[in-house]
Order: structure tokens, then C-alpha cells, then sequence
């Protein structure tokens, strides 16, 4: 085949695809939220986790950001600590900032490891003890969820609760 050969062949495959391509009126837009966070979304999830430390008799700050680490929802169990408010907060922004959760990146910042001294970094709102999880959904990030009031065992299992359960609570919205 020449040049000129293969010119007209890809001409008639794009005039077929033109021919038989559905109209604009017949395309999707897909209008779901199921790949943001909102703060529906945010709330609701906050309320499972919220119900969860209670059952563990622990009060907490439960935050809720977005892919970005920007914060969506913030709640406070009566009785929580003050300087919670801002650890869950930072605990978000660590997992979304770094895709992972802020229990893994306790190990990764240990001394001798890769990470050592990243807690130091980003005007100190790296958090490298556990209470932050990835929020992911069909493989894709949403968002970050952080969790602080208890015992750094206590905020790592309720975030990790709310990272179990965050499937669930989308797809009931």
C-alpha cells in the first residue's frame, strides 16, 4: 500500500464510524457524584464511624476530605479532645496527599526507613501514626478519612471500619 491508499482507507473508516455513531442527542452524561465527595457522602460516612467508636466507648473528631485533602466534614463526639480537630484533619490530608494510609506511613517513617522526617515536611501536617485512610471506589480515589481521639491502635481501627464501609455507604446514597 502507498500513501494515497492508506489515506483513503482511513478516510472510509471515519466516514462508516461518522455514518453509523449514535446523534449528540442520544449520548450519556453521566451526572453521578459516585466518583466525588460530597457532603452527603462525607456525613454519612462520619455517622458510621462515629457510631463505631462510640461502641468502642471512645470519643473522636471524624474528618472527611476530599481527593485533594481539602476538608468536606469535620464532626466532634462530645467529650472529644481539642487537639483532635486538627490531627483527624491532618490525618486526611496525609492519606490523600500520599495515597495511603497514615498506619502504613507510620512504618515507611520509622528511623532507618525511606520516609524518616516526613512528618517534618509540609508545614508539619504529615501525621505518621495510624487514624487516616485512602478512601478509594472502583479503584479511584474519593477521598481521605481521619480519625483521632483514642490511642493510636483505637483511631486505626475505627478509620479502617470507615474505609471498610465506605463502599457501602456510597452506594446507598
Amino acid at each position: 500500500m502507498n500513501e494515497q491508499d492508506i489515506t483513503s482507507a482511513v478516510k472510509a473508516v471515519l466516514d462508516q464510524m461518522k455514518e453509523t455513531a449514535p446523534s449528540q442527542s442520544e449520548h450519556h452524561v453521566c451526572k453521578c457524584k459516585k466518583y466525588e465527595m460530597t457532603l452527603e457522602l462525607a456525613n454519612a460516612l462520619i455517622e458510621k464511624v462515629k457510631a463505631k467508636a462510640a461502641g468502642m466507648g471512645v470519643n473522636v473528631v471524624a474528618a472527611v476530605s476530599d481527593k485533594a485533602g481539602r476538608p468536606v466534614a469535620v464532626q466532634c463526639m462530645d467529650g472529644a479532645y481539642i487537639a483532635s480537630f486538627d490531627i483527624a484533619i491532618n490525618k486526611t490530608y496525609t492519606s490523600a496527599s500520599l495515597k495511603m494510609s497514615t498506619e502504613q506511613l507510620s512504618h515507611l517513617s520509622q528511623p532507618g526507613q525511606d520516609l524518616y522526617g516526613i512528618q517534618f515536611t509540609n508545614n508539619g501536617r504529615i501525621v505518621v501514626f495510624g487514624g487516616g485512610e485512602v478512601l478509594e471506589y472502583e479503584g479511584q480515589i474519593i477521598g481521605a478519612l481521619g480519625v483521632s481521639g483514642g490511642s493510636a491502635a483505637q483511631d486505626t481501627a475505627i478509620a479502617a471500619y470507615g474505609k471498610q464501609v465506605f463502599k457501602e455507604v456510597l452506594e446507598c446514597l
